[in-house]
């Protein structure tokens, strides 16, 4: 499930738990008129109908309140934030005011600002289903994962048999690089549906970042045996099969990928990886050729075409695209080894020397890097002699 999907089911849970709050009652001279309208449906004459009555009670926040309910009905969130706000000011203690400004802050995207207003709610009542789940939704919209991992997981242990949310918590939970809590996640959601494509993509999503690579690839191939037609199924299992160097399996994982989804941009990069690596470096040039448009900002895709133009003798075009490969990944030493090669087969001399340099410093801080992660001490330098 993406993340539009949750979001989708995490809005309309909210709007069945947040709309239903009622507001004071406004003046009885304008309810009548607006009452029938809104049983009819037509929502923007009935809030036309409060803010004509509004602008003859500046002072008072039910028009504005019902404004801004009456908007987000019609998905103007914007109009919507604005007329709450103005209601808030009025009357920051109005009954409903404070969730349906933060219910349509979260609807139009603001997440942070639907945190600022859920937040404190939470913290008040930290049972309320409905305010834990938006703030966790929130917090994953923006990316912040193991933020939202808690609240989505607080969520999740109050309604177990929502299949959705399982699922979002292991995404999340998988985001957040929790993987205990991914497969504390996937045995929730194989009870509910012992055949999901999806939860077995994020366990196996998750046994590679776990360094278990034939687990991974056993829940991809899981997960296609339960629905080949699954978004990305096949591009995760030919990208893991990619990594191990298992070109040909890759390529046709990566190509059953683009039958289901010919638009697949990572899926023809890689592709044109496998090919480029397997000796078809005439359709791999094609790929590529075409990739660099559609993906002007990939650094692979300038890295492989740069190198088919080095490997043809195409030395312009070669240092051109591998210029731009490492403008976009300066910390890309293969990159930078392909270009140094590129200088010396060119007799450049002093910028061959000057990327293996680089080359050789970039592998060096991953080598340093790899031993820090490890926890191994660096090897211990040489006495030195002592003079005589």
């Amino acid at each position: 499930m993406n993340f539009h999907a949750a979001y989708r089911w995490a809005s309309g849970f909210a709007l069945m738990a947040l709309t239903g709050v009622l507001l004071a009652h406004a003046q009885a001279d304008a309810r009548p008129n607006t009452s029938a309208l809104e049983q009819q449906g037509q929502n923007a004459q009935a809030a036309a109908e409060w803010r004509a009555y509004s602008a003859h009670h500046p002072g008072e926040p039910e028009p504005l309140a019902h404004i801004g309910q009456l908007e987000a009905r019609q998905g103007h969130f914007s109009e919507a934030i604005a007329a709450y706000r103005k209601a808030l000011t009025i009357a920051p203690a109005m009954p409903g005011l404070r969730p349906n400004l933060g219910l349509a802050y979260f609807k139009n995207g603001d997440y942070k600002q639907a945190i600022e207003m859920f937040s404190p709610m939470s913290k008040a009542n930290p049972g309320d289903q409905r305010v834990t789940l938006l703030v966790g939704m929130s917090y994953y919209g923006l990316g912040e994962y193991a933020a939202a991992t808690p609240y989505l997981k607080r969520a999740a242990d109050g309604d177990t048999q929502n299949l959705e949310l399982q699922l979002t918590l292991a995404h999340s939970c998988l985001f957040a690089k929790e993987y205990q809590c991914v497969l504390d996640a996937f045995h929730r959601i194989v009870a509910l549906n012992a055949e999901s494509a999806e939860a077995d993509m994020i366990v196996g999503e998750a046994l590679d970042e776990m360094h278990d690579p034939l687990g991974a690839q056993k829940e991809f191939r899981a997960a296609i045996a339960v629905d080949p037609k699954q978004p990305n199924v096949h591009f995760g299992l030919g990208y893991l099969l990619w990594t191990k160097a298992q070109y040909d399996e890759a390529t046709a994982q990566f190509e059953a990928e683009l039958k289901n989804n010919p638009q697949h941009a990572l899926a023809m990069l890689y592709l044109a990886d496998t090919q480029m690596k397997t000796g078809n470096a005439e359709q791999a040039q094609v790929s590529l050729e075409k990739l660099v448009k559609l993906m002007p900002q990939n650094p692979m895709a300038h890295r492989d075409l740069g190198t088919l133009y080095a490997d043809a003798g195409q030395n312009d075009a070669a240092v051109t695209e591998l210029k731009e490969a490492i403008g976009l990944a300066p910390k890309d030493a293969a990159a930078h080894w392909r270009l140094a090669r590129l200088y010396r087969a060119m007799g450049r001399t002093a910028d061959a020397k000057a990327e293996f340099e680089k080359t050789n410093s970039l592998n060096k801080a991953e080598d340093d890097r790899l031993v820090k992660v490890m926890g191994m001490p660096p090897p211990e330098k040489p006495d030195t002699p002592e003079k005589k």
